[in-house]
């Protein structure tokens, strides 16, 4: 374990009764959840109070539609113990969905008619409608500490809408109405959709939202391949940028992807294109491939992602300059059943099962490395590494403060370091791992000149470590 001077500091970020009901989204809440906003300098996100927040999120798309009370509470419960602080979530999937209890969220497939039914009953089941378990779930969520960042329509479902003007204005003023007091909601506008698919849609929500509920932050969930600020960067609504890497191979280009914007697995060059606009806004990758879907998505006879893919997109990410990350687990997302039927991607698990799978449970060590330094001065450090930062899965993405450095390694190959840019005296360095959290000695060095690191283990794939330094 780790035994130097500067020890790694790590900071470790109500059973739903069957019947019970939270007080109305439209009253005052009864708990006390922070609001987010962004850092003072637009590269992070933060709580009210000035103290860092590092989003680490899983994708729970189906939550609200699939799930029982029950169910959630049970599913809330082991993300929050393994270090989730947010949910990704659809409002409405599919404009004629039904929730477990049989309910749909409008009245004729009709947004501008959400399916309410007044006077609603803790006790009275049938009174029980999609819009009151929709709040109490986010309220279950809060009371944990948790946010949920949530999609109003997903894009295929806006695509379905039969009346396309104006509807879009009255959905989401309704909408943020009736969540305008809930602190633990972020607003993911679009939903797997290019900026430039039904664009008057996603400004129409984007202004509506901001509007009605001016405190709660809003982005973007784009197509694969593509991110947020290609089309809304300049918003006003717009507070981060979100890309969606995708779940594709580097030689699986996708033919509606110019080739010129083709990144394949690297999503820290996403990371590296948004860091560099102006105005400044925070940028995450808000789906990566997830753990045990197929490479490339349709085709199950492909090879499965695992969880050391999804460590090698979280650390890419971040390092790059992300303010957190998102996690997503092919059964989980779904929310998949024994009753679902053949499910969707090749899914081989059920979502009470793969919500423990390997990825999941080594999340946690990101964020508590990430919360262990200083949080709003880190910064892209690649200037730090000697020689060729390294191609493909044998890149190495550093990141540093102003007395520490990080430096990600997924295959476990050594690299140099140029320790004359870090700042002068002692340096103590150590291994972390991103698979267990543990810590190795690795010297200590004075600032000057290059010195060469070697990661322990074999180099291969998946043998992935940080080196991290700090000054003494």
């Amino acid at each position: 374990m780790f035994k130097n001077l500067c020890t790694l500091i790590f900071i470790l970020g109500f059973t739903a009764c069957p019947m019970a009901m939270p007080a109305s989204a439209s009253s005052t809440p009864e708990y006390q959840v922070q609001r987010l906003k962004v850092s003072d300098n637009h590269r992070f996100l933060q709580y009210e109070n000035g103290q860092p927040f590092f989003w680490l999120a899983d994708t729970g798309w189906l939550l609200f539609s699939k799930l029982s009370r029950e169910e959630a509470e049970q599913y809330l419960q082991n993300r929050h113990d393994k270090g989730f602080n947010v949910i990704q979530v659809m409002v409405v999937h599919d404009l004629a969905e039904k929730n477990y209890y049989g309910n749909t969220p409008f009245i004729n497939e009709d947004p501008t008619q959400p399916a309410v039914t007044p006077d609603s009953s803790p006790d009275d089941s049938l009174a029980y409608d999609y819009w009151d378990h929709v709040d109490y779930i986010v309220h279950l969520a809060a009371q944990k500490g948790m946010y949920m960042a949530m999609v109003p329509v997903w894009g295929s479902a806006a695509g379905q809408v039969k009346a396309q003007d104006g509807w879009a204005d009255s959905y989401a003023t309704w909408l943020a109405q009736r969540y305008k007091q809930n602190r633990n909601i972020i607003w993911l506008n679009g939903g797997d959709k290019k900026g430039s698919v039904l664009p008057q849609i996603w400004q129409q929500l984007g202004l509506a939202l901001d509007k009605a509920t001016p405190d709660n932050l809003i982005t973007f969930h784009p197509f694969g391949g593509t991110q947020s600020s290609t089309w809304f960067h300049h918003a006003s609504w717009l507070d981060f940028n979100m890309f969606q890497s995708g779940h594709r191979r580097y030689d699986q280009k996708r033919d509606d992807v110019p080739a010129a914007e083709w990144k394949g697995e690297d999503n820290w060059r996403y990371v590296a294109e948004d860091y560099a606009l102006k105005p400044i806004k925070p940028t995450i990758d808000g789906e990566p491939s997830y753990e045990n879907i197929p490479q490339g998505l349709h085709d199950t006879t492909q090879p499965y992602w695992t969880a050391a893919d999804v460590r090698r997109y979280a650390y890419w990410s971040v390092f790059a300059g992300a303010f957190g990350h998102t996690y997503g687990n092919n059964a989980v997302m779904q929310m998949h059943k024994p009753d679902s039927g053949k499910g969707s991607y090749g899914v081989r698990d059920y979502w009470d099962h793969a919500m423990n799978d390997e990825g999941a449970r080594e999340m946690k060590y990101l964020k508590q490395l990430m919360l262990s330094r200083p949080f709003f001065e880190r910064r892209p450090a690649q200037s730090l590494l000697a020689g060729e930062n390294g191609q493909k899965y044998n890149h190495i993405v550093a990141t540093r403060g102003k007395n520490y450095a990080f430096f990600y390694t997924y295959t476990g190959r050594p690299f140099e370091v140029d320790l004359s840019k870090m700042p002068a005296g002692l340096i103590v360095a150590s291994w972390y791992s991103p698979r267990d959290g543990h810590t190795l000695d690795a010297g200590v060095f004075n600032t000057s000149g290059i010195q060469y690191f070697h990661p322990p283990g074999t180099e291969k794939e998946g043998n992935d470590w940080v080196l991290i330094l700090d000054r003494i």
